[in-house]
């Protein structure tokens, strides 16, 4: 589902942008888009995102406004004399290595002493993480409300499909054995009409669809039930989907007159509209 939230706040470093733009897409797919000093924090932004979000692919933007009163970062000293060492024994080993540049030494792991204050932004980012989060939790759920309900429709038309092939059976499979038989009859030639009987009645079964019926019937009270409840059920829609598909494609196969059979299209092609719609619901 898509969904947009934007949102930002005061931090000890500054002020805090934060942007998560969400589309659709069957699985979760997280990009993040991060400021390299706020770059530590993107596990803990993944961790919450994930917690809140189960499919779409979501676009994660962080930045930070430096403020004039915001900590400066000074360097730590041990982690500056281990590198030092470090590049001491590296140059008896390589005489012909370049020295290390002053980029070199600030981009080191842990030579940029973290301030009292990185704690403070951590929290803030996280703060920050959670308002965006639930701003599009809340409007992916507004879609989610108009998806479902434009799924419901389509359950109601499937439903009204089913229930006008019920009626027609009888007829068509009267017809259905009325051909049977007279065409039985020319090239079997002959009156054995026990024979023609049981012939008959194994050709009219391959076109009983009451099982499929029931069983649309069946998939479609779940439909029903799964987006009554709520909550994460787009899987659970998906797979429906697919019985649904599966037994109007058993039902357009068994047609036994062209009246079931464009009900069987029908059905198939709210089905396929419904498959659509239940790849984009969380």
């Amino acid at each position: 589902m898509t969904g947009y939230a934007a949102v930002s706040a005061g931090s000890p470093r500054g002020t805090l942008s934060l942007e998560l733009r969400s589309v659709n897409s069957r699985f979760l797919d997280l990009q993040f888009r991060i400021a390299d000093e706020l770059r530590a924090h993107e596990p803990m932004l993944r961790e919450l995102i994930s917690a809140g979000v189960a499919r779409g692919k979501v676009d994660c933007r962080l930045s930070l406004a430096e403020g004039a009163a915001g900590a400066t970062p000074g360097l730590n000293a041990e982690a500056l004399a281990r590198l030092k060492a470090l590049a001491e024994a590296a140059k008896k080993a390589v005489p012909d290595a370049a020295p290390l540049r002053i980029a070199d030494l600030l981009r080191w792991p842990g030579v940029i002493a973290e301030s009292a204050d990185e704690e403070g932004l951590r929290a803030a980012v996280a703060a920050l993480c959670r308002r965006a989060l639930a701003e599009l939790v809340a409007a992916r759920s507004r879609e989610g409300a108009k998806l479902a309900s434009g799924i419901l429709e389509r359950v109601r038309a499937m439903r009204s499909r089913v229930e006008l092939v019920v009626p027609l059976m009888p007829q068509a499979i009267a017809a259905y054995q009325e051909r049977i038989t007279e065409r039985l009859r020319e090239a079997i030639g002959s009156a054995d009409d026990e024979r023609i009987r049981t012939e008959v009645a194994l050709f009219a079964g391959r076109g009983d669809v009451a099982e499929e019926l029931e069983r649309l019937r069946v998939h479609l009270g779940e439909v029903e039930r799964v987006l009554g409840a709520g909550g994460q059920v787009g899987k659970r829609l998906d797979f429906l989907a697919q019985e649904l598909n599966r037994e109007a494609n058993t039902l357009a196969a068994k047609a036994l007159s062209q009246a079931i059979s464009d009900c069987a299209l029908e059905l198939k092609l709210l089905v396929e509209q419904v498959r659509e719609q239940v790849q984009n619901i969380e």
